[in-house]
């Protein structure tokens, strides 16, 4: 048990913050957003997981590109 908390430990330090902005977004708790893409999952045989991977690429890409810079000298 102690290791399937340290990697669900791992995953929420290290995650992309999917589930959270996306709930945010929506006005809904993280842990619903969670348990649809685990049930979706489930359902589709992993390929929500791809529509999650491709969520975490967009939202790093946006943030990457939307970052506020406090001078030109940032770049």
């Amino acid at each position: 048990m102690k290791f399937v908390d340290s990697v669900r430990h791992f995953f929420e330090r290290n995650g992309f913050h999917v589930s959270s902005r996306f709930a945010d977004r929506l006005g809904m708790r993280t842990i619903n957003v969670r348990l649809f893409f685990i049930y979706i999952s489930f359902i589709t045989v992993g390929l929500s997981f791809g529509f999650y991977l491709t969520l975490a690429f967009l939202l790093k890409l946006k943030d990457l590109i939307y970052t506020k810079r406090n001078s030109v000298f940032d770049l």
